[in-house]
């Protein structure tokens, strides 16, 4: 995926109400943008750290830039724009970088499992050996401990949970799903639940696993210019 437009560098002044950040640019001038991620964002919201920021001109947004980038540590480059992993995901698969999810032909988005209050990020369908449907919830990872391990949730997640839940309960019905986390930091190696953040998901990861549904991460590399899929990662959970 490369950006539409240049982004602009600022360094980063604060984070406040989950979906605002103040910005410095070399010039010293300040202003407010979109975050648009809800998580704890842990490790990447420290005041000062290298930012990078798109701006749109669209008629009726309250504020013109929003957040993507942030250098937690030289030439570690973070994407925080959760809104972007759907469609890096998807450019994954069409790479093969998801191990099973590859040769799927249809691809599509936001469709409800049967019978479930939920809506998948992907449905994949069309594949030549015929392998049956498959539904793909999308979780997006910024977060990461020392070792490069990557770590999901940052904060604790009902609705993940509950997305966890419903993939489990379609797989009983012997349905296919999976859950692909999507890590946006080139330092990553593996990826683990959070167990000591939320305890609950970190259970229900391990069952929706023992259930069978597939449990897959891919890493990604953000960079000025643009986010580029680079190689599937393992999950320990």
């Amino acid at each position: 995926m490369e950006f539409e437009a240049s982004l602009v560098e600022a360094r980063l002044v604060r984070r406040y109400r989950r979906f605002l950040i103040d910005v410095e640019d070399a010039q010293g001038r300040r202003w407010t943008a979109h975050c648009p991620n809800t998580g704890s964002m842990q490790g990447c919201v420290e005041p000062g750290l290298r930012v990078w920021l798109s701006r749109s001109d669209r008629a009726g947004r309250k504020y013109a830039y929003t957040w993507e980038l942030v250098e937690v540590a030289p030439g570690v480059v973070v994407g925080v724009h959760t809104g972007r992993a759907n469609a890096l995901v998807g450019e994954a698969l069409d790479r093969g970088l998801v191990p099973g999810l590859d040769g799927y032909t249809e691809r599509r988005r936001e469709v409800r499992v049967p019978e479930a209050p939920m809506r998948a990020d992907w449905l994949l369908d069309g594949h030549p050996r015929g392998d049956p449907p498959c539904f793909v919830e999308v979780k997006n990872v910024t977060a990461a401990v020392a070792g490069g391990t990557a770590f999901f949730p940052d904060a604790v997640t009902e609705r993940g949970r509950r997305h966890l839940e419903v993939l489990t309960g379609w797989v009983g019905q012997g349905g296919r799903a999976a859950l692909v986390f999507c890590v946006q930091r080139s330092d990553a190696w593996s990826v683990q639940p959070a167990a000591w953040i939320d305890p609950r998901y970190a259970e229900a990861l391990r069952a929706a696993a023992a259930a069978g549904v597939e449990i897959a991460a891919v890493r990604l590399h953000p960079r000025a210019t643009g986010i580029a899929p680079e190689r599937a990662l393992p999950v320990h959970y």
